[in-house]
């Protein structure tokens, strides 16, 4: 292994490098900074966020700039706030005994008009968010006309949050003999676009395989019933006393959701969504930094450059639509050679997800079981155990309180005073568990048949029956909407928490078939919804809604028939589905 003297790096780098605890090289920047230290270099390193790329671009960038310039020299982008912030102290932190070298970091939620001061009073590095360089780049308060390196730093979270078209126009001011450099942690075809256009031949320096996460990361998944979902996460967090972890949802409004339920079941944690002010951002990621928040709720969009040490795990409580976005989730976990989990909790739909995950990273989930409560409580036992032994007592404070505290618990032998100790911090979540039951865990489906698969047995889509019985404590119900009228279930959803009043519905299965559909709901609630939904208008035509039989009956048939007239275009009665379709999404209050 090389150290930072062999890379090439400055002494005065070196020196507050190592004040920071930086001891030898990692991989990335092994393979980095000799590279950018040369003339003219571009590069395109491919590796998880966490694995040390700020010093990779970082150190070799110092090293260039020209102190007696006073004007930017290197501009560096990334998608947020929190990164923008985190480069530019890191930055700060390396360039400690280089005199009077500047960093500026540029963001929106922050006043311009100090930003625009601090421009004027010069700088030689530029850490920005797209949309506020652009801002004071027309305002005409930052020149880039002596920029010679350009970054661009977690590239495809950039992209993802739609920074393409700003990206073109920041890269339109600055000179094209520039050099260029791309931190990415995957490679999507739009940062491949990207090279192309506005690079010249670059090196590619991959650390791991692409696409790849951590290999000190655990993937564990929990197949559960989807309304089991948030009982199972707290079993989670409970079994796992020192939990310190991310929980993604895949909406703000479920993010709000379960944030609150945790606390209100007594954990710490937080939610970072949104709908949050940046001051109230500002003030969750900081507790959650310094660890005041075990658990901190979020979106992937609030969360994208969201750098935090140390985190045991990621929890998956919706798994995200494509890939790239599990390997950001889990990337964050198992840093700097630590150990880490992530963990997703899905129900039976989501196996396909499972499988194409393990395919692109071709790394296998563990089938995790759900703790059961004694597992729980023994373990929760011990931690605390481990926590007394190792708590720091201060004589000198405490000493002149002993002997009365001797006093008092003078009638109390060793033995009664630990159980004591104990079912102090214990009762609680004993008298929780004995209560609980276990959770119970759905069957695999079973493959379908041949005849099946190919359509010719898919429970007659002419009115065939069910096929499957209605999860436990829920009521099967039939609707004669289908895949023909461009029905999704967010549809179904909407339909039903459009037109029942009062709380919303909990659904559960939906089954799309070709002309009709089924979908479960409580069994509390199936004869409200049957009733609710009676003659309503969907794209145009009349909703029947009634409880599902194992064998279609004879009125049904007729039913399914009867509506089967009206589909497939243009009719008299409402124009097109699409056309309808959009009608009715606008209409609808709640999804």
């Amino acid at each position: 292994m090389k150290t930072f003297e062999e890379l090439g790096v400055a002494p005065s780098i070196i020196r507050a490098i190592s004040e920071m605890g930086y001891e030898s090289p990692m991989p990335v920047q092994e393979e980095v900074i000799p590279y950018l230290l040369g003339n003219d270099n571009e590069v395109i390193a491919l590796a998880q966020t966490g694995t040390g790329k700020t010093a990779a671009f970082g150190l070799p960038i110092l090293q260039r700039i020209n102190v007696d310039n006073i004007q930017p020299q290197a501009v560096i982008l990334c998608p947020t706030r929190e990164l923008c912030l985190q480069i530019a102290d890191d930055l700060n932190d390396y360039s400690k005994y280089i005199d009077g070298l500047k960093v500026l970091p540029v963001y929106g939620g922050s006043s311009i008009e100090s930003q625009i001061k601090s421009l004027k009073r010069g700088v030689h590095i530029v850490v920005a968010t797209p949309g506020r360089l652009i801002d004071l780049i027309k305002r005409k308060t930052v020149k880039l006309e002596q920029v010679r390196n350009v970054i661009l730093d977690e590239a495809d979270e950039m992209l993802n949050m739609g920074f393409s078209e700003s990206i073109d126009e920041i890269l339109s001011y600055i000179p094209e003999n520039r050099n260029m450099l791309l931190f990415s942690a995957t490679m999507p075809a739009e940062i491949a676009k990207i090279t192309k256009k506005y690079m010249r031949s670059p090196k590619e320096i991959v650390i791991g395989k692409k696409n790849e996460g951590t290999k000190n990361v655990r993937h564990i998944y929990y197949m559960v019933h989807a309304k089991d979902k948030y009982l199972v996460l707290k079993r989670i967090a409970d079994y796992h006393p020192n939990i310190y972890g991310i929980i993604f949802c895949r909406t703000r409004k479920e993010t709000q959701e379960i944030a609150d339920l945790l606390i209100k079941d007594g954990y710490n944690a937080d939610s970072l969504h949104g709908d949050l002010s940046q001051q109230q951002r500002d003030y969750v990621m900081h507790r959650f930094r310094v660890k005041n928040i075990q658990l901190l709720v979020a979106t992937d969009v609030a969360a994208r450059g969201l750098d935090v040490e140390e985190l045991t795990h990621i929890i998956n409580y919706g798994l995200p639509d494509d890939v790239e976005s599990y390997i950001h989730r889990s990337g964050r976990t198992g840093r700097a050679g630590r150990t880490g989990t992530s963990i997703a909790i899905i129900h039976t739909k989501e196996k396909s997800k499972i499988k194409g995950i393990e395919k692109n990273l071709n790394r296998s989930f563990e089938k995790g079981e759900i703790p059961t409560g004694k597992q729980i409580c023994e373990k929760q036992l011990f931690s605390l155990v481990a926590q007394i032994e190792k708590v720091k007592v201060n004589e000198e404070e405490i000493g002149p309180l002993m002997p009365s505290i001797y006093r008092k618990l003078d009638w109390l032998d060793k033995e009664d005073i630990i159980k004591r100790v104990i079912s102090l911090e214990f009762n609680r979540l004993i008298d929780y568990y004995q209560d609980a039951g276990e959770i119970e865990i759905p069957q695999q489906q079973q493959e379908r048949s041949g005849k099946e698969r190919d359509g010719r047995g898919e429970r007659n889509s002419n009115g065939g029956g069910t096929g499957r019985s209605a999860e436990k404590g829920f009521t099967r119900l039939f609707i004669n909407l289908g895949r023909m009228d461009g029905i999704r279930p967010p549809d179904i959803i909407g339909i039903v928490n459009d037109y029942i009043p009062g709380k919303k519905i909990e659904i559960g299965r939906i089954d799309l078939m070709k002309n009709f559909s089924f979908f479960e709901v409580r069994e509390a609630d199936s004869h409200k919804v049957v009733k609710g939904l009676k003659n309503i208008n969907f794209l145009g035509r009349k909703v029947a809604v009634e409880i599902a039989q194992e064998t279609p009956s004879e009125d049904r048939r007729k039913k399914i028939e009867k509506s089967n007239k009206y589909r497939g275009g243009n009719d008299n009665r409402g124009g097109s589905n699409s056309d309808n379709r959009k009608k009715f999404q606008g209409k609808s209050k709640r999804r």
